[in-house]
């Protein structure tokens, strides 16, 4: 029997979850078991949105207070944002909420048709890693109780981290399933193995596949959020700490595998905003891939022995 499929948009992608067959009599159908998971994306999303006036995370930014009181949700979510920035060294940064509104990111995109990489690649400026920021303004953010407590000012972004964690949730949700598949966004969890097809964010062709077994992947790029600002330029929501500005590292995307979608996220996010050669190093341990700009694909890692890899590459003229 296959797994029952949903697609929906929340958190300004497309999620979709893929559910088998339950291990043990009595829990719910697949079907059920899509229906409350559906339900909990679409409540995460509206509590924890940078769009959304409403949510616990633009009055967290809003409040004036050194120390605001958090539900467990938001403080769960600080403490992912705070995980990430730690295992990236700072590359993967919460508090640029500034700097990506300053890019052109102060809204939503999910509506709006990408640029054209091959416009903006041609446009960019010079190619370089990314850095951390001198002041880092995260390790000024902490729990403390039932509060996040951080210097007036600083405001916190769940971004990236925040569709992991929601990822993560998931999969302990439907643990009690024979095999199960959840994608926020471009961060997945996976159990029970699937094959996973990386998009070429070039061609839009399949650019590899890669067999996962149990764990998380994810992928972080120029794919679907680039934009055109009104001074000619283009932009991104990749931002390198240290300049405040969109990164320009010489890839265009990058993929890693790990025992989380979190982890997965954060490998992702900093491998690419490292540039191919520290990507290199990010992805060694685990495995991943990097599309450079020139269109090719590069698997590192364990992903480079796989037996069950097959790839079909198309670079455009």
């Amino acid at each position: 029997m296959s797994d029952y499929d949903l697609a929906f948009e929340a958190m300004g992608s497309e999620i979709r979850l893929l559910i088998g067959e339950p291990r043990e009599p009595g829990l719910p159908t697949p079907a059920e078991a899509a229906a409350r998971a559906r339900a909990y994306v679409e409540d995460f999303d509206a509590r924890l949105s940078r769009f959304r006036s409403d949510s616990e995370l633009c009055a967290l930014n809003r409040d004036p207070r050194e120390c605001a009181p958090a539900s467990p949700l938001l403080r769960s979510a600080v403490a992912a944002g705070l995980w990430a920035a730690e295992r990236s060294g700072g590359l993967v940064d919460p508090t640029l909420v500034g700097e990506i509104e300053s890019a052109g990111y102060a809204d939503s995109r999910r509506d709006a048709p990408p640029a054209a990489i091959g416009d903006a690649l041609a446009a960019a400026p010079p190619r370089r890693a990314a850095r951390a920021a001198p002041r880092n303004r995260w390790r000024e953010i902490h729990l403390d109780g039932e509060s996040v407590c951080r210097p007036p000012g600083v405001r916190f972004d769940t971004g990236g981290s925040g569709k992991g964690l929601c990822a993560d949730a998931l999969a302990h949700m439907l643990a009690g399933y024979t095999r199960f598949a959840v994608d926020c966004g471009g961060d997945m969890r996976v159990a029970g193995g699937y094959e996973v097809e990386l998009e070429h964010p070039l061609t839009r062709e399949c650019a590899a596949k890669l067999p996962v077994h149990s764990g998380g992947i994810a992928t972080s790029g120029l794919s679907r959020r680039i934009w055109q600002r009104r001074d000619g330029g283009f932009a991104h929501h990749l931002i390198d700490p240290a300049s405040g500005e969109p990164a320009w590292t010489g890839l265009v995307s990058a993929t890693a595998v790990a025992p989380t979608a979190l982890e997965a996220e954060t490998l992702a996010k900093t491998a690419f905003l490292s540039g191919a050669r520290g990507a290199r190093e990010v992805l060694r341990a685990r495995g991943g891939a990097i599309v450079h700009e020139d269109g090719r694909v590069e698997l590192l890692g364990p992903l480079r022995a796989e037996p069950l890899m097959r790839l079909r590459v198309r670079v455009p003229a």
